[in-house]
């Protein structure tokens, strides 16, 4: 079926905002929201894509692009989602007038749970900035909960999240750090990541707090993942110079003193503190918020290269890199 009248090529939304037209993109995307799904989601996708090179355009029109974010097609929804994500991530700044239609969709049990984590990714982004606009009880329960409930692909997201939340305001995270603890055991090795670092942001604000999760952390020392060793033993570091535990892992730092530089570099570092010794001041950068943002995306990029998995484009299910023809989720061919 045609197109109704008024209705914009699929590509003429991003061409608009790359001139500058911002009143003609939000007519453009007032017709696209009578479009045909096939012809909303061909724009929606251009949109996407000129969203991770240039997010800045997209401030003026990101309220219109919430009205499919909540439409009846599911890979709309998705691809609107991700398109908000590329714009979190490069300005986080326009996108906190939306931040009440991504936490409810956040909220909304019955959306499709690739979206939800694609709403949490989002509002993980804006928090590092905009802490007050997104971090609500209710948005850390929403996320919480989630790592227990929701699905093995999406608890990814919900744990950058949270550590996305941390370094926008570690003590808002204080009081759940024993619950956050609870999942670094899980398989997902981003996951384990993502959850230490935001236990090592809290750290660097409430040290003593990640008494909580003391044990946890011990174990992680042992973690298969290099850099989940790495955070463990940062955090460790942390808590040791606020609190005298009862068995200091003296022995496991010891042995990690040989493992890869920036390991055996934070496991050295963590034996002096809890030694009491003077830290030299090529230390100062060590496990501080700023830092630790700087470093997030290598480290997620390297660990994710490190693993063949990828992902459906269309609904977003975690695919080997040999994975099926179709994807098992959406039926679509691959």
């Amino acid at each position: 079926m045609d197109n109704p009248p008024g209705v914009p090529p699929e590509t003429k939304v991003a061409t608009l905002l790359e001139e500058g037209k911002e009143a003609d993109a939000r007519t453009a995307l007032e017709g696209l929201s009578r479009a045909e799904p096939a012809t909303q989601q061909t724009c929606l996708q251009s949109l996407k894509a000129a969203a991770e090179g240039h997010p800045e355009l997209f401030g003026g029109v990101l309220p219109s692009l919430t009205e499919f974010l909540q439409g009846s097609e599911r890979p709309t929804r998705l691809t609107t989602a991700k398109l908000f994500v590329a714009v979190s991530e490069g300005a986080p700044d326009s996108v906190v007038p939306v931040v009440p239609t991504l936490a409810e969709r956040l909220a909304d049990e019955s959306e499709f749970y690739y979206v939800r984590a694609r709403c949490a990714e989002a509002l993980g982004y804006v928090a590092v900035d905009h802490p007050d606009a997104v971090v609500s009880p209710e948005v850390v329960a929403d996320l919480r909960i989630g790592l227990e409930f929701d699905e093995p692909e999406v608890r990814e997201k919900l744990a950058k999240a949270l550590s996305y939340i941390a370094l926008g305001s570690p003590d808002r995270l204080r009081y759940q750090v024993d619950s956050l603890a609870e999942h670094l055991h899980v398989d997902d090795e981003l996951v384990r990541y993502h959850l230490s670092t935001a236990l090592v942001v809290i750290g660097t604000e409430c040290p003593e707090r990640l008494t909580d999760a003391s044990e946890e952390l011990i174990s992680g020392l042992e973690d298969e993942s290099r850099y989940v060793r790495w955070r463990a033993a940062e955090a460790l570091g942390l808590l040791a110079g606020t609190a005298d535990l009862a068995s200091f892992p003296h022995d496991r730092l010891d042995a990690l003193t040989d493992d890869h530089e920036f390991v055996a570099e934070r496991a050295q570092l963590a034996l002096s503190q809890s030694r009491g010794e003077e830290l030299d001041s090529a230390y100062d950068e060590v496990a501080t918020k700023e830092t630790i943002r700087t470093q997030t995306a290598d480290i997620v990029s390297e660990i994710r290269t490190s693993g063949d998995d990828g992902e459906c484009p269309h609904c977003g299910l975690s695919l080997p890199d040999s994975g099926p023809p179709l994807c098992p989720s959406c039926g679509t061919p691959l």
